[in-house]
């Protein structure tokens, strides 16, 4: 398991856990970062990232990242 900050650009990952404050958790789960969906780090800007998760495109800090475990 590494965090999303991690995964290299272009390939899928399953998201294996969602961690951080109780409320950075709701937040990640409410934008679709769940436990054993698959998310696709896009680009990388400056530390901050463009995901793909569930058909949506999202941009994320690199803080947020670094609690997405895969």
């Amino acid at each position: 398991m590494v965090p999303l900050i991690l995964a290299d650009p272009g390939e899928e990952n399953v998201i294996r856990k969602v961690g951080g404050s109780p409320e950075m958790k709701k937040h990640l789960e409410d934008m679709g970062f769940t436990v054993g969906g698959v998310v696709t780090v896009m680009n990388t800007i400056g530390g901050n990232l463009i995901v793909k998760v569930k058909e949506s495109r999202v941009a994320i800090s690199k803080e947020m990242a670094q609690k997405i475990m895969v």
